[in-house]
């Protein structure tokens, strides 16, 4: 009888055991650059609640800002090796993905909408699979970008009156002989640099979002917003193939669902947010310029063309010519 009770309790707490480890919570630490107040980290934290909602309560996100779980490169790594699950990330990919580069070229779209008919359509789904394949992550939604505009302390309204313009870029070569072909004169520059320099005649402008423009204080020393928007981008929400590959179909659909509704709603924060920045930087005494868009792109493309990979070339070619 003892020996029959023996087995009785080892089988008893074999189930209960089994009916923990069902129950654990699978928790997904996602890390990124942005800071609490940025809507790429509230779309974020939205993410993990809908997932956990879901999942009832099965699957927990742990989202870190301020890159305080490690850079974007780190954790992009760390998601190849297993050691993270989740990131924001966009054209830092083309290092694995040569399609990513197409996130952030230079006057490829015209508006959001024509941003968004690509990042949802077929050529989005070619660099999805490709990052899938190349990278091991596996974009989950796509979140916008502001876009980059030029500032100035006089109006700009077409490549003409650039006239040697003075100007910050990054340290990219494709900024570079872009706005180099456009007339102005590209000086590399870290961000940290700009702010003094506007402010000693170092350089006579920069670009950049408007959020960008504002958290910086360059209404300070520029007085006038030229609505260049020449790079329009978009960047994923992205998870981990290998933590991907460990989660049910069911926990799989939820995911998916789960980010098609931070998707939305940092779409609608990112409208407000626009919308709020213009006019607080036209409080601060900012001039919001239109500028003809179509002579800048027309003037741009050859350099464009020179600076991207034969692979996306091709593709780059057609928007120009759309």
């Amino acid at each position: 009888m003892k020996a029959i009770a023996r087995t009785l309790i080892a089988g008893l707490a074999g189930v209960l055991v089994t009916g923990t480890a069902l129950a654990q919570e699978m928790t997904l630490k996602l890390g990124h650059l942005a800071n609490e107040e940025n809507t790429w980290h509230k779309a974020a934290v939205k993410f993990g609640e809908e997932l956990q909602t879901l999942t009832d309560g099965r699957i927990a996100v742990e989202v870190y800002p301020n890159e305080s779980l490690g850079k974007e490169m780190d954790l992009i790594n760390g998601m190849q090796l297993g050691t993270a699950d989740m990131t924001i990330t966009g054209e830092s990919l083309q290092n694995w993905a040569p399609m990513a580069a197409l996130l952030a070229v230079p006057y490829a779209y015209k508006s959001l909408e024509h941003m968004d008919e690509v990042a949802s359509g077929e050529i989005g789904d070619q660099i999805e699979a490709q990052i899938i394949e190349k990278a091991q992550i596996r974009p989950i939604a796509y979140f916008a970008r502001g876009p980059r505009n030029l500032t100035s302390n006089r109006p700009i309204t077409s490549p003409d009156e650039l006239n040697g313009l003075k100007l910050r870029v990054p340290n990219v070569p494709l900024f570079v002989d872009v706005w180099g072909a456009l007339g102005a004169q590209p000086t590399p520059m870290a961000f940290s640099e700009v702010f003094t320099s506007l402010q000693n005649g170092t350089i006579d402008g920069q670009e950049n979002p408007l959020a960008l423009i504002y958290s910086a204080n360059f209404y300070e020393v520029q007085s006038q917003v030229n609505l260049t928007e020449h790079v329009r981008s978009w960047i994923y929400l992205t998870i981990s193939e290998m933590t991907w590959n460990k989660l049910s179909d069911e926990d799989k659909e939820a995911v998916m669902e789960a980010a098609s509704r931070a998707q939305e709603y940092e779409r609608e924060l990112f409208l407000e947010d626009e919308q709020r920045l213009a006019s607080v930087l036209k409080e601060k005494g900012m001039t919001f310029v239109e500028v003809d868009t179509n002579a800048f792109a027309s003037k741009a493309k050859d350099a464009v063309l020179a600076n991207v990979n034969d692979e996306i070339r091709p593709i780059v070619e057609q928007f120009f010519a759309n």
